[in-house]
C-alpha cells in the first residue's frame, strides 16, 4: 500500500496541542494545535451568501503567519460545516476572496519577482529495495502513529519494527504494479503541466516538488528554494481535502524549517490547504465521471461509488480533522454537477486503506462492495475520489483487490474513473489556485519560540518516564496476544 495506506496505525490516543515531530534527521520543535484545522471556507464574493450547492472557485488559503496565529482560525466540526461554507471571510483571518483587479495587480507584480510553488506529496517507494526504508519514514511520522507523551521515545523502534514487518507483503503490491510507485513521475508531470499553465497566464514561477517520506524530501525542495532565492512562494499540497495525516504533517515540517532559518522566515509564504471545494476541481471530476458511464451499456443504472481513502475515527472525533466533512461536501458538490448536466445516478461513499487494530471512519469500502452485490446492485463505477495521480491504492487496491471481491459478490459490470493526473482543466485549476494565492503571501517574520514541552523540560521526569515506559513497553511488546495482533494486523 501507498503512504497514506497507514495513517493511524495502533493509534487510539488523543492529540495534544503541541505534540514534537520527529524524523530521522531533524526534530520539530513545534505544530498546529490538532484542535484548530479547520479555517473559514472562502466563497466567491458574486455567489449568493446563502447558496451551497455550488462549488466555491476559491480554494483555503492562509499564509505561513495566520498557520502560526492560531487565534485566527474558525472552527467547524460535524453537520456544521455545511451550514458554515458561506462565512464571511477577509485577508485579516488568513482566507482572502479576491476580485479579479487583485488578479491583474497580482500577475503585474509576479514578473518582478522569483515566485516559486512548492508541490506537496507523501512519495512512494520506487523499486523493491525502498519499500521497508520508506516504511520506516513513514511510521516513524507522528501524525501517521501517535503515540502518549511518555512513550515518544518509542517511535523510531516500533517504526522500525513495524516497517520490517510491513514489507513482504508491500513487496507484493508493489511487484504488481510494476515493481514501485509512479508516485514521482506523475508529480514531476504534474509540476510540469501547472509552470506552463502558469506561463500561459503570464506568470512565470520555479515549481518544486517536495515529498514527506521518500526522494524528493519536502527538505530538499526547500534547499532549492533557498538556492534559487526565490522571493514569494505558494505551498500547495496535492490532497485536495485537508487531514492531519497528510497536508497536516507536511505543513508542519515546512513551519519548524521555515522558523529556524533566517532567509526563509522572512520568505512570503502562501499555504493553500485545501482546494476540494473550487470550481475547476469539480467541473474535472464530473467529466471523468460522465466519460466513464458513457462506456456501460446501461449509464443510467451504474451506482456511483466513491472510495476515499480512510482515515482512525479518533483523528475526527477527537482531534477535530475536517477530513470527513470535507470529503462528504466534496461529493455532494460533484454529484450536485452531475444533476445538473442530467445524470442523477445513486451514488455512495465509503472509505479505504484502513490498517491496523483501531477503528477507521465507516462505511468500510471491501463491506460496502459485498453488500451491494448482495442487495442486487450489477453495475458499478469506483471513483477513487481523495486521490489525484495513479498510486498503489487506485491500481492494485481498486483495480485488482476491490475489482475482484465485487465481481465475486455479483457485480456484473465494473468501471472505475482513472485519478486526474495532468487533466487539462485539472491543471490549469491548480493554476489559477497559485495565482489567487499569491497577494495573501506573508513572511513569517519570527525564527524564535520553544514550546512549552521544552521549557519546561524536567530530567529528572524524563528518566522517570523513560524507566517506566520502558518497562510497560517490553511487556506490552513481548505479550504473546500484542505479538499475534502485530501480525494479523501488520502483515
Amino acid at each position: 500500500m501507498e503512504a497514506a495506506s497507514f495513517s493511524g496505525v495502533l493509534s487510539n490516543t488523543k492529540l495534544s496541542g503541541s505534540n514534537h515531530l520527529l524524523n530521522s534527521d531533524c526534530k520539530f520543535s513545534r505544530s498546529i494545535p490538532r484542535s484548530r484545522y479547520i479555517a473559514c471556507v472562502s466563497r466567491h464574493s458574486s455567489e449568493g451568501s446563502n447558496d451551497v450547492d455550488k462549488p466555491s472557485s476559491k480554494a483555503l488559503v492562509l499564509s505561513i503567519s495566520d498557520l502560526n496565529n492560531t487565534n485566527n482560525y474558525s472552527i467547524l466540526k460535524g453537520s456544521n460545516l455545511r451550514k458554515n461554507v458561506n462565512l464571511q471571510t477577509n485577508c485579516a483571518v488568513g482566507v482572502c476572496t479576491f476580485g479579479e483587479n487583485v488578479f491583474e495587480s497580482s500577475r503585474a507584480h509576479a514578473t518582478e519577482e522569483k515566485l516559486g510553488v512548492l508541490l506537496l506529496n507523501l512519495g512512494g517507494p520506487e523499486t523493491l529495495n525502498d519499500v521497508q526504508p520508506f516504511l520506516y519514514n513513514l511510521f516513524a511520522d507522528p501524525d501517521i502513529i501517535r503515540l502518549p507523551r511518555l512513550f515518544k521515545f518509542l517511535q523510531r523502534p516500533l517504526a522500525t519494527l513495524i516497517s520490517v514487518l510491513r514489507a513482504p507483503k508491500s513487496k507484493e503490491g508493489y511487484a504488481s504494479i510494476g515493481g514501485g510507485s509512479p508516485l514521482r513521475k506523475i508529480t514531476d508531470e504534474q509540476a510540469d503541466a501547472i509552470r506552463m499553465a502558469l506561463e500561459a497566464k503570464n506568470v512565470h514561477a520555479n515549481v518544486y516538488v517536495g515529498m514527506r517520506y521518500w526522494y524528493p524530501f519536502t527538505e530538499e525542495a526547500i534547499e532549492q528554494i533557498k538556492r534559487d532565492r526565490i522571493t514569494k512562494l505558494v505551498v500547495l499540497p496535492l490532497y485536495p481535502q485537508f487531514s492531519i495525516s497528510t497536508t497536516g504533517s507536511s505543513i508542519r515540517v515546512i513551519q519548524n524549517i521555515f522558523r529556524g532559518d533566517a532567509y526563509l522566515s522572512r520568505l512570503p509564504v502562501s499555504v493553500i490547504l485545501s482546494w476540494y471545494q473550487r470550481q475547476g476541481y469539480i467541473r474535472s471530476m464530473a467529466d471523468l465521471i460522465e466519460k466513464e458511464l458513457g462506456t456501460f451499456a446501461k449509464p443510467e443504472e451504474v451506482m456511483i461509488f466513491f472510495s476515499a481513502h480512510g482515515v482512525p475515527v479518533s483523528y475526527v472525533e477527537d482531534a477535530g480533522d475536517p477530513y470527513k466533512d470535507q470529503m462528504e461536501e466534496c461529493i455532494h458538490l460533484i454529484m450536485q454537477e452531475l444533476k445538473a448536466r442530467g445524470i442523477g445516478n445513486d451514488h455512495t461513499l465509503a472509505y479505504q486503506s484502513r490498517v491496523g487494530p483501531v477503528q477507521w471512519l465507516k462505511p468500510y469500502t471491501d463491506e460496502v462492495l459485498v453488500e451491494l452485490g448482495q442487495k442486487g446492485v450489477k453495475s458499478l463505477l469506483a471513483v477513487p475520489i481523495s486521490f489525484v495521480s495513479e498510486h498503489i491504492e487506485t491500481l492494485e487496491e481498486i483495480d485488482m483487490e476491490y475489482k475482484e471481491l465485487a465481481l465475486e459478490s455479483g457485480i456484473e459490470n465494473w468501471g472505475r474513473v482513472p485519478a486526474l493526473n495532468c487533466t487539462s482543466s485539472f491543471i490549469t485549476d491548480l493554476a489559477d489556485a497559485v495565482v489567487e494565492a499569491l497577494p495573501s503571501a506573508k513572511a513569517l517574520s519570527s525564527t524564535s519560540g520553544d514550546t512549552a514541552e521544552e521549557s519546561e523540560y524536567d530530567p529528572f521526569r524524563y528518566l522517570v518516564k523513560l524507566f517506566f515506559g520502558s518497562i510497560l513497553a517490553f511487556v506490552l511488546l513481548l505479550t504473546p496476544k500484542v505479538l499475534l495482533a502485530f501480525r494479523n494486523h501488520l502483515v
